[in-house]
């Protein structure tokens, strides 16, 4: 996580991004680049579309001001202005470097309010292979202490586990790995407790601090946010569970309604088809 990636449109919900990201930032010595994308407005002319560029340079460069002094390196914040459609120039910009992820709100003002509110809120997800961190309205945290990691049944529940290791370990954070399920089958638990113990034999190997839960219920994200809540977790980590068959960006229903309601920052891990005996691998890590 050598860049971090933060769509800025001034509100203070995009704010709370920029201010997870330097948090982020400092543990992993980071680059974060503040992005505002711009929307070539019809009714101004030429010159006025150039005043306003102006003005919304001089915010950029306040931003640079006010929260360098937060950074363990100040020559670590910078930001672009960028033309377009906003999640493909966020994404666009956060694969313009190596190990990239982009931290943002999920909700906003002015053009970025269309794009973070409703099914497009999640096209920035679904468009990169980068981890995404994102943040609701007051969910952020002071540090990252505890981190959920909820393991299902499908078979790439555990391409999350890479990254989430590599969290962990920079916080030294305690990963609580819980298998969720909305039934209780003989063939359903096997799969469960075969994936847990590899999980945990992953954290153990790479010494970070976990703890092991089961938990079952109606519905998948309720009883993950539950747990999270009880624990005072500052983060949860996801796959998003793309529909592949569909033409357009689409996030699973389970993706979708974390993201929604999440109080609590969640990072968001694009599936990546793999096979790999006795391993986990995933986009960005050498594991």
């Amino acid at each position: 996580m050598k860049h971090i990636i933060v769509p800025i449109d001034f509100s203070k919900e995009s704010l709370n991004g920029l201010r997870l990201a330097i948090i982020f930032a400092n543990r992993f010595d980071s680059m974060v680049q503040m992005v505002h994308v711009q929307k070539y407005p019809t009714d101004l002319t030429p010159g006025q579309f150039e005043e306003e560029n102006k003005k919304i340079e001089k915010k950029l460069e306040a931003l640079v001001e006010e929260y360098s002094t937060k950074m363990s390196n100040s020559a670590n914040l910078s930001y672009i202005i960028k033309k377009g459609k906003i999640y493909r120039e966020v994404v666009n910009q956060a694969h313009a470097f190596e190990d990239s992820a982009i931290i943002c709100s999920t909700h906003g003002a002015s053009g970025f309010e269309e794009f973070f509110i409703g099914s497009n809120a999640f096209r920035i997800i679904s468009a990169t292979q980068c981890p995404v961190i994102t943040i609701r309205h007051g969910a952020m945290p002071r540090d990252i202490q505890k981190i959920i990691l909820p393991i299902d049944v499908t078979a790439d529940t555990r391409q999350k586990v890479p990254i989430t290791t590599e969290i962990a370990k920079v916080f030294d954070a305690e990963v609580h790995v819980i298998a969720v399920a909305t039934m209780q089958t003989d063939e359903i638990d096997l799969k469960l407790n075969a994936y847990t113990k590899q999980v945990c034999s992953y954290l153990k190997e790479h010494e970070v601090r976990f703890q092991k839960a089961s938990l079952r219920g109606d519905n998948i994200t309720d009883i993950t946010i539950e747990y999270a809540l009880d624990v005072n977790a500052d983060l949860i980590s996801i796959m998003t569970e793309q529909n592949i068959a569909l033409s357009d960006f689409v996030l699973g229903s389970q993706a979708q309604q974390m993201l929604s309601r999440s109080p609590i920052p969640v990072l968001s891990v694009t599936p990546k088809e793999i096979f790999i005996m006795g391993s986990f691998k995933t986009y960005g890590s050498g594991y």
